[in-house]
Order: C-alpha cells, then sequence, then structure tokens
C-alpha cells in the first residue's frame, strides 16, 4: 500500500445516535454530503465522515502517491475500533467494499450506493462500458490539454444528476475543478481490482449484512455491477430507488435512509 505521507482528512460528524457509522463520499463530493441522510437517521447513528484528498477540507492530493490507497488508509485510521456500520456512495462504495474484504471483523453492516466497480462489469458484461469509457476518454483528453474546467464539466455531463455546468454556483464549479485531477487516479482500483477483491469465493464469504442500492435512472454499467455485487456477497441485499440516478444519497435522502434504517434493524 503506498498512501500519501502525512495526509490527514478533515472529518465531518453528523448525528448523535448511539451506533457508529463510516461514511465514504463519492468523487467531487466532500464529507458534508452526507448531511441529508444524517438529518434523517440522527437518533440512529454517528457518522464519521471524510474528506477525500483534494475534496472539502482535505489537503490536496500530492499526485505521486496512490490515490485509492490514500483514500482506504484514510478511512481505516478513523474507523471506529468497535464493530461500525460502513456507508459508501459510488468511488467510496468500492473503497468501503475493500474494508469489508480485508477487516470484515470491523463492520456491523454494510451500504453501498452506486459502487463504480468496473472490474465487476468487465467480468460479468464489458459491452456496458461503452459509453462510460468513450466520456472519461473526454474528461482525460481535457485534463492532458490543461484543460481542467473542461475536464471538470466532462465529469459533471456525465455522474451528476443535478445542474448542468453552466448552472451551477461558481463555488461548486471551483470545488469540481480543483478535484477533478484525482479521477485518473482511480483507473487502476476501479478497473483492475489490484487487490482482488473479485478473487472467487472473496466476497461470497462474508456474512456482514448488506445493501447495494441504485436509481432506477442510473446507467447500464452501474446496474450491472450492483447486480454482480449482489450476487457475490454473502448476505447482500439489491434494492432500487425508483426516480434516483447516480446521486441517489443526495437526491433522495428519505428513501435511503429508510433503506438503511432497515438495515441497522437486522444487524
Amino acid at each position: 500500500m503506498s498512501p500519501q505521507p502525512g495526509f490527514e482528512a478533515h472529518v465531518t460528524t453528523l448525528g448523535q445516535g448511539p451506533r457508529p457509522a463510516l461514511a465514504l463520499h463519492c468523487t467531487m463530493a466532500f464529507g458534508g454530503a452526507w448531511a441529508g441522510i444524517a438529518k434523517h437517521l440522527r437518533d440512529e447513528v454517528t457518522i464519521t465522515a471524510p474528506d477525500m484528498p483534494s475534496h472539502g477540507q482535505s489537503p490536496d492530493w500530492d499526485e505521486t502517491s496512490i490515490f485509492s490507497d490514500t483514500v482506504y488508509a484514510a478511512a481505516l485510521a478513523v474507523l471506529p475500533p468497535e464493530p461500525c456500520d460502513v456507508i459508501g456512495h459510488s468511488f467510496g462504495a468500492v473503497v468501503a467494499t475493500r474494508l469489508a474484504a480485508e477487516h470484515p471483523e470491523r463492520l456491523r453492516s454494510l451500504t453501498l450506493f452506486e459502487p463504480v466497480f468496473f472490474a465487476v462489469a468487465l467480468e460479468d458484461d464489458p459491452t456496458v462500458l461503452v459509453e462510460t469509457g468513450n466520456a472519461a476518454q473526454l474528461m482525460s483528453d481535457a485534463l492532458d490539454r490543461g484543460d481542467r474546467v473542461g475536464a471538470a464539466r466532462a465529469f459533471n455531463r456525465t455522474w451528476s444528476d443535478g445542474p448542468k455546468w453552466d448552472s451551477l454556483p461558481a463555488r461548486t464549479q471551483a470545488a469540481l475543478i480543483r478535484a477533478v485531477h484525482v479521477v485518473p487516479g482511480t483507473r487502476h482500483f476501479l478497473h483492475d481490482d489490484p487487490h482482488n477483491l473479485l478473487m472467487p469465493g472473496r466476497l461470497e464469504a462474508l456474512q456482514i449484512p448488506t445493501l447495494i442500492l441504485r436509481g432506477s435512472d442510473t446507467t447500464p454499467d452501474i446496474s450491472i455491477i450492483t447486480a454482480g455485487l449482489a450476487r457475490r456477497f454473502g448476505s447482500a441485499t439489491e434494492r432500487v430507488i425508483d426516480g434516483a440516478g447516480h446521486m441517489v444519497p443526495i437526491t433522495h435522502p428519505d428513501r435511503v435512509a429508510g433503506a438503511i434504517s432497515a438495515l441497522l434493524a437486522r444487524s
């Protein structure tokens, strides 16, 4: 593992419930993005939500260390000592999957929203990655030109369910521009499964109560990934939130919180 030396994530604490939880946000978000869900679960869990490098109030990624290892090490550093509920969205959901595989004794439950674990799709149905790959290439080309604005615009067009780029507040645009350079640094982790999380029998052996959610309006690759992970995990339920897309934890916090609450009740 090659995390960024000396990196210490900024952490937001949300809620006041008796159960400790760790929440890992998606690329281009920050720990405070869990506030909507935390509002509905405030009496059930206390959420620890770290900001990834180059996100929120955390220091920038150094662009030489392995980005996913830095995020994983930062998550592990703030993971509560007692078994806790781990929640992850998009890239954060894949990091949460690694936590479950490598430290199952530390998890009381696991909730994954729209995990962008493209290695699953590469195994199960690689044809669904064509559209996502084309969009990623546009962003990569912009970064190669030194055009972070164009790259952030391309990323927002692919993954955001919210306003178009020109309608975003300047502060939000600036946050996306700041963070967009980390995306190529996630590719190896998401596409190549360097930690062998998909090794036959590994996820299947886990008995952590697991909930995997996606929006009904998500992209085809995410549908394949969530279904594939639901088959692999030893104790998983897949649920679809009608009318939602990739940003389901932010756009539909009440319904998502209800699903999490049901999982907590059985774990």
